[in-house]
């Protein structure tokens, strides 16, 4: 398993499901009210991957964000359609073709703006309400207005039933992703053992955004004009590119004092959006994993051809 540590695998839970990405392969498993476990293995390869400037540090962060953000519409859209529509067994070709793409384009732009209103510049709004002239305090309650929003949001989605079901699932991508890190069999008693809560998970990443960003916001003073706050915009890739790098320094011995500081409010975090899975919940994270890694997987998986 020493090679195996060295790949990079990353993962979302989805509607009864769990999505997972390995350097070649993007793999959805969900399951069927029937009990029956779908499976959709995509190539992948990441565009830090592709082209040398985009994987350069600081600036693949930002690439990396916006590829996890289609690639995680993409496997929701799926479990979607299964959870939805688990009796049918034919679909047109029609429905699969320029449309959908077409739709998941408009979604992911449409995620993109709605995320970016919410947690930019709904807080700049109401931190100019205050009337804070200064530019050290106005980004300070700028910034604290945004992780404001941001705890109400998990807290508020926590309370949903449904979304119960979606953080077990996450807690069945992280405790497999663990294992298979740390050399374990990826098997029921291989993954069992772990924690729900992982360092490099989403919860912990939007939040080490949270904090840069109001790093950075702090030396761009307070914004005049419309120009000024456009510029803020146009930071945000910047700050996703810092935040992905001290994730991923967290992970080496030099930066463990970072995991602690910064990361360790993410893992606290990761109690409201992490729930410990059951045995079925678990099956569908391995099942995902292996197929992302490449290898072969039950026999009485039912593998679905885009």
């Amino acid at each position: 398993m020493s090679k195996a540590k060295k790949i990079h695998v990353g993962g979302q839970a989805v509607i009864e499901g769990v999505m997972m990405r390995s350097p070649e392969y993007v793999a959805v498993a969900v399951r069927r009210g029937d009990n029956k476990i779908v499976l959709k293995r995509d190539p992948f390869r990441s565009y830090t991957k592709r082209f040398k400037l985009l994987g350069l540090p600081f600036i693949r962060g930002g690439v990396i964000l916006i590829e996890s953000l289609v690639l995680g519409i993409r496997a929701l859209n799926f479990s979607g359609e299964i959870a939805i529509e688990e009796e049918k067994t034919k679909r047109s070709k029609k429905s699969k073709g320029g449309g959908s793409k077409l739709l998941l384009g408009v979604t992911v732009v449409f995620s993109l703006i709605l995320g970016i209103a919410f947690f930019f510049y709904l807080p700049l709004l109401l931190t100019e309400l205050t009337g804070v002239k200064g530019g050290l305090l106005f980004n300070l309650i700028d910034g604290t207005i945004r992780l404001a929003l941001f705890l109400l949001y998990l807290g508020l989605i926590s309370l949903w039933k449904e979304i119960r079901r979606v953080f077990e699932y996450h807690g069945a991508e992280h405790k497999t992703i663990y294992a298979y890190e740390n050399g374990m069999p990826l098997t029921l008693e291989g993954v069992k053992p772990f924690k729900t809560h992982h360092p490099r998970c989403g919860t912990s990443f939007l939040l080490v955004v949270i904090l840069v960003a109001l790093v950075v916001f702090v030396f761009l003073g307070r914004p005049q004009d419309v120009g000024d706050r456009l510029i803020r915009f146009l930071f945000i890739p910047i700050i996703g590119g810092i935040s992905y790098e001290i994730i991923r320094l967290s992970e080496t011995r030099f930066g463990a004092w970072i995991s602690k500081i910064v990361v360790a409010p993410g893992l606290w975090l990761q109690r409201i959006t992490t729930k410990e899975p059951d045995d079925s919940q678990l099956e569908v994270g391995l099942i995902a994993l292996k197929s992302a890694l490449g290898e072969n997987v039950d026999p009485d998986v039912v593998i679905y051809n885009s």
